[in-house]
């Protein structure tokens, strides 16, 4: 009897053990529990399209950069590393680049890997000379608006790092016609004061009530509006020259080589 009872119970305990042991897996099964979602390749495909329609706008068709900086380079400023370009992306750099709500996170990856992927570009063989280029920067002016290496007014965006924000392409397209390639930032305005002055000048900040401007010889100006006749804001127009004609082609081929060296500090 005792016997029996023993028996029933190992036989009890068996079928509990194989009820709770897991059911053996086939190899495809196994390897598609091990592919997690994170572990899948971003779709670069997918995230070219996302970055034509969303980004190519202001950092051109190829990422050489136009409103926008150039992303063909291997460091970014603002993104150190992945991590950092996905928040980037995501967050955006109001007001200048809107955030990317509408874009999943797998999508947001996917862009993030696309964007990397334009800095791995060789170095772009320019014509021209950066001397005689240096030459024509000096002789022609360019400092009296722009800062370079610390020097000259900052009326004008710096071109200290140029070379590394702007393809040679957008350098030669901003040369031969400014107003095609001005930042979305940079805004000329044209005010008349109550007593009839006239005062010109790039916008550096606006609110309800007031509006303060910078003129070409680097004085400052701040309005209350409802003291000012006029505000002109002058959309479209930019202050710079358009060297196109005033340029042999040569000589345009070197200050662009000139401008395409100035990369900034490593």
């Amino acid at each position: 009897m005792r016997t029996s009872i023993a028996t029933i119970a190992y036989v009890i305990l068996c079928a509990l053990a194989a009820r709770s042991a897991p059911f053996p897996q086939s190899p495809s099964s196994q390897s598609t529990l091990l592919q997690s979602p994170a572990s899948k390749p971003p779709d670069l495909t997918a995230a070219k399209l996302i970055f034509e329609s969303h980004c190519a706008l202001c950092h051109g068709i190829d990422g050489g950069g136009g409103r926008g900086p150039s992303l063909r380079r291997p460091k970014l400023a603002r993104a150190a590393n992945d991590e950092a370009l996905k928040s980037l992306i995501e967050d955006g750099i109001p007001p200048e680049m809107p955030e990317a709500w509408f874009l999943s996170k797998e999508e947001i990856a996917g862009l993030a890997a696309y964007v990397r992927g334009l800095g791995n570009v060789l170095p772009e063989t320019l014509p021209g000379d950066p001397a005689r280029g240096r030459a024509i920067y000096e002789r022609s002016g360019c400092s009296a608006c722009h800062v370079l290496d610390g020097e000259g007014f900052g009326y004008g965006p710096e071109l200290t790092d140029v070379g590394a924000r702007r393809s040679s392409a957008g350098l030669r397209e901003t040369l031969q016609n400014p107003a095609k390639t001005i930042p979305g930032n940079f805004l000329l305005l044209a005010i008349t004061t109550g007593s009839g002055q006239t005062v010109r000048g790039i916008r550096l900040n606006e609110d309800t009530f007031s509006i303060q401007l910078r003129d070409q010889q680097g004085r400052f100006y701040s309005f209350r509006k409802s003291e000012l006749r006029d505000v002109k804001k002058l959309r479209g127009e930019s202050p710079m020259p358009a060297y196109g004609s005033a340029l042999s082609s040569a000589e345009l081929d070197d200050l662009i080589n000139f401008l395409a060296s100035q990369r900034g500090k490593p």
